[in-house]
C-alpha cells in the first residue's frame, strides 16, 4: 500500500506542477498589466511605475518570476496581495473554509440524490420510473449551475422566502448553494449507480439468496446496494475537486464568501499572487482528494485490496 500512495503522489507532482506553469504562462499572455488596474487610471511618472514593478518582481524575467512563485508555493508562502498587501496565505485560510463547507454539502447531496434516484431507475429497469429518471439526470447535467443558481434563487428566496438568496452567516444560507452545485453531479452519480445495481442484480449469489427465500427489499437493500455503491465512492470523491473549482461560480452567484469570490475578485484587478495562489490550492486540493479517493477505494473493496497486496 505504500508503494501505491508514493506512486499516486509521484503522479500528482507533476500534474501539478504542470498546471502552474499553464496557469503562470496565461496570466502573463493575456492583456492587461497589473500596474495600470491598479493605478486605475490614476496620473503617475515612468519612475512610480518603475518602482511598482520592481516592488512586485515584475521586472525579472519571466523564468525568474515562475522560479520565484513556484519555489514560496512549495511552503505555501504565496507573497502580498497586489490590493490588500495583505499576505496571501493569510486571505486563503480566511476563505477556505467557506469553499470546501459548500464542495463537502454539495457532494452529500449529489450522493443522496444519486444514489436514490439512481437505485429506483435501476429497480424499475425499462419503465417509466427509470425513464423519468434519466431524462431528469440528463437536465441536471446539462443545465449550467449558474441558471440554476438564479432559478432556485427566485423560487426559493423571492417567491417563497424559504431560504436567502445571498451571504454566509443567515440560517439555510448554505441550502441554495449546495442544491445548485449538487445537482449537476447528482446526474452522473445516479447513471453510474443504476448501472452497478443493474449488474449487481444480476450476479450468481443475488439468485442464491432469492433461492433462499430472502425478500426483494432485503436482497437489495442489504446486498445489492452494499456492493453497487462502491465504485460511487471513487466518483464521488473525485466530484469532490471538482466541486471545489466549481464553487466559483456558485459563490459568485449567491455572493458567497470564499476562494471562489476571492478569485474573482483578484482577476478583475489582475492581482497575480492571489490568482496563482488561489489555483494553486484548488489544484492541490483536487490531487489530495484523487490520492485519498484511491487508497480509501483499496480498503472498501476487498478485490482492489487484495490485488495491491499482489
Amino acid at each position: 500500500m505504500g508503494f501505491v500512495i508514493l506512486k499516486r503522489v509521484a503522479v500528482g507532482i507533476p500534474t501539478l506542477i504542470g498546471v502552474t506553469i499553464i496557469l503562470f504562462l496565461t496570466l502573463r499572455v493575456l492583456p492587461g498589466d497589473p500596474i495600470s488596474v491598479l493605478l486605475a487610471g490614476a496620473p503617475a511618472t515612468p519612475e512610480t511605475v518603475d518602482a511598482l514593478r520592481v516592488q512586485f518582481g515584475l521586472d525579472e524575467s519571466l523564468p525568474a518570476q515562475y522560479w520565484t512563485f513556484l519555489t514560496h508555493a512549495v511552503g505555501f508562502q504565496f507573497g502580498n496581495s497586489y490590493v490588500t498587501r495583505q499576505p496571501v496565505a493569510t486571505m486563503i485560510g480566511q476563505q477556505i473554509w467557506p469553499t470546501l463547507q459548500l464542495a463537502l454539502a454539495a457532494a452529500a447531496v449529489s450522493a443522496l440524490v444519486g444514489i436514490l434516484l439512481g437505485s429506483i431507475a435501476a429497480i424499475y429497469r425499462n419503465r417509466w420510473p427509470d425513464s423519468l429518471i434519466r431524462v431528469v439526470s440528463l437536465v441536471n447535467t446539462s443545465m449550467p449551475s449558474f441558471w440554476v443558481g438564479i432559478l432556485l434563487i427566485m423560487l426559493f428566496s423571492f417567491t417563497l422566502r424559504w431560504f436567502p438568496a445571498t451571504g454566509n452567516q443567515a440560517p439555510g444560507a448554505l441550502v441554495l448553494p449546495a442544491i445548485t452545485l449538487g445537482l449537476a453531479a447528482a446526474g452522473t452519480v445516479t447513471r453510474l449507480v443504476r448501472n452497478s445495481v443493474i449488474e449487481v442484480m444480476g450476479e450468481n449469489f443475488v439468485m442464491a439468496l432469492y433461492a433462499k427465500g430472502l425478500r426483494r427489499n432485503v436482497v437489495i437493500m442489504r446486498h445489492v446496494l452494499r456492493n453497487a455503491i462502491i465504485p460511487t465512492v471513487t466518483i464521488v470523491g473525485l466530484q469532490l475537486g471538482a466541486l471545489i473549482a466549481g464553487a466559483v461560480i456558485v459563490e459568485a452567484v449567491f455572493a458567497r464568501q470564499g476562494l471562489g469570490q476571492m478569485l474573482v475578485q483578484a482577476i478583475a484587478a489582475k492581482d497575480y499572487p492571489v490568482i496563482q495562489a488561489v489555483v494553486f490550492v484548488i489544484a492541490a486540493l483536487y490531487i489530495l482528494i484523487n490520492i485519498i479517493v484511491d487508497i480509501s477505494y483499496a480498503y472498501i473493496d476487498p478485490r482492489v485490496r487484495d490485488a495491491v497486496k499482489r
